[in-house]
């Protein structure tokens, strides 16, 4: 029996990596993207120990004939567009580049599925940022979309881009709107692995200070590895839906940060102080999800929550 194809978009990142190991333990093809794949390093991959299992391809989602010309070589079966930029904060900063790599990257898959006529299938990588703030209420695939960033103001475009594509061509395309989720290959600039590593190093006897924005935000925080199992099952269905991935469960940043000290036998007081500097334009305040429909319909329910999460970055990062 052939193998099937699948293509991930954003391979190097925490998601692509632990999808590409959860695609390959069930036996599948694996292709995986960058803008340069000479160039690029592919540390969590090496770090998985699956590097040499996927087959890595050069692809710049802002160019239309880049993808095509991928898409008809691997003809996959499955695409996971994992890739764009990726930090809200950066989104401020850089907001074009952040709409094009999510907007016109999302477009460019779909026109190049709808061109080829491959049966192909798609997910597409969403975001809880596009809810905005729901006053506490949790989202779920319902929720009105009020982005308050340009990083969930380009998810949003290519949420809608999705959502156009399978209604109007019959295309099985769906988006997982995931709530935060993090891992050990969490790069150092998001806030939950810049305070384990600071807490880490700080335990092992470093002078330095935490410093953080606002700390009263609110997230739900899941676990990386568990959240692209969702991924897949989406793909599986014979209908493409849409759907909310989260744990259900919402803590605020504080709680993060009293928790990570504490399991380190720490007082998070004595190290943290508040930078206004990192503080953002506009910002989401309390996040929060419903994953009701994944489990009734996927089957798929989190199964660790914001300490767990914690507890194994740290074991991680100690581990180095």
């Amino acid at each position: 029996m052939n193998k099937k194809k699948a293509l991930i978009n954003g391979v190097s990142g925490q998601d692509g990596s632990y999808l590409a190991r959860l695609l390959l333990a069930k036996g599948y093809k694996v292709y995986g993207t960058s803008r340069d794949a000479q160039a690029s390093l592919f540390h969590n991959l090496t770090r998985l120990g699956i590097k040499e299992d996927v087959k890595l391809l050069s692809m710049a989602l802002n160019d239309f004939r880049s993808v095509l010309q991928v898409l008809a070589t691997v003809k996959p079966d499955e695409i996971y567009n994992l890739a764009g930029q990726s930090s809200v904060g950066l989104s401020f900063e850089q907001p074009m580049e952040t709409l094009e790599s999510h907007g016109l990257g999302t477009f460019n898959l779909l026109e190049g599925i709808r061109f080829l006529r491959h049966p192909t299938r798609l997910y597409n990588a969403g975001s809880s940022d596009c809810f905005g703030n729901t006053g506490g209420v949790a989202a779920d695939e319902t929720t009105l979309f009020h982005p308050r960033s340009p990083y969930a103001v380009a998810k949003s475009t290519a949420y809608w881009a999705v959502a156009n594509y399978r209604e109007a061509y019959n295309l099985h395309a769906c988006t997982g709107i995931l709530f935060n989720h993090e891992s050990p290959l969490r790069p150092e600039r998001f806030v939950t692995r810049k305070i384990i590593s600071s807490a880490c190093r700080i335990a092992r006897g470093s002078k330095e200070k935490l410093q953080l924005g606002n700390i009263s935000i609110a997230r739900d925080w899941g676990w990386s590895p568990e959240y692209v199992e969702a991924m897949w099952r989406m793909l599986q269905q014979d209908v493409p839906s849409d759907y909310v991935i989260a744990t259900g469960e919402t803590n605020s940043l504080q709680d993060f940060v009293v928790e990570t000290f504490a399991q380190l036998d720490l007082d998070w007081k004595k190290y943290v102080s508040i930078n206004e500097s990192l503080l953002r334009p506009s910002e989401i305040m309390i996040s929060r999800g419903n994953p009701l429909k994944a489990e009734q319909e996927l089957g798929w329910k989190a199964e660790h929550r914001m300490n767990d999460v914690i507890r194994m970055m740290i074991e991680a990062e100690i581990g180095q």
